[in-house]
């Protein structure tokens, strides 16, 4: 599963001050309504907060005096994390997805791999193709880079592509790395 798609757990998230945690003698207050209340001491901040059976949450401490608002403290953590959800972009793609062909793979298993690299593709993901030569294959390069062009083929007749690396000779075979292409 990828750490970049999920909002933080709530004990990582960095925890306001709350309450009577604050250390400062005014606090510029924002009520539950959104309405500013202006610059008030910290003490009459709580009262308000206590009034309300709400919580003195510490927004910014950038500016001076440090921005406060009456807000129920759960909420507002449930509020980060979305927040936090809504940059992180909230989308799945972008990931590395590979398929793996063998050298004496059958034409019908080379279209399904198709079709498969053809949904990653759709999804926004990149290919890695790779294909991985065993003990005498390592000496027929040229059928293996053969298998992988025609596999190209298949997967170009379904779905635009482009390739971002080249067909590269590896240790144990050749991969190469796709994208969809953006002009159809």
């Amino acid at each position: 599963m990828d750490a970049s798609s999920h909002s933080p757990p709530p004990h990582l998230i960095k925890r306001p001050l709350l309450n009577n945690q604050i250390k400062t003698d005014t606090v510029r207050l924002i009520d539950d309504a959104e309405n500013q209340i202006g610059i008030v001491p910290l003490g009459e901040a709580l009262q308000m907060a206590r009034e309300r059976n709400l919580d003195l949450i510490q927004i910014t401490e950038k500016v001076d005096p440090p921005v406060c608002k009456l807000m129920d403290y759960g909420k507002y953590l449930y509020w980060l994390q979305k927040k936090e959800k809504a940059a992180s972009g909230g989308k799945k793609g972008g990931e590395m997805k590979g398929i793996r062909l063998t050298f004496n793979i059958s034409p019908h298993d080379m279209e399904t791999r198709a079709k498969l690299a053809e949904k990653f593709l759709k999804e926004g993901n990149r290919v890695r193709i790779e294909m991985v030569l065993r003990g005498r294959e390592k000496a027929l390069a040229n059928f293996a880079t053969g298998k992988i062009k025609q596999f190209l083929e298949i997967l170009g007749k379904m779905t635009p592509i482009k390739v971002e690396r080249e067909l590269k000779r590896e240790m144990k075979g050749f991969s190469m790395l796709i994208s969809k292409s953006t002009n159809n």
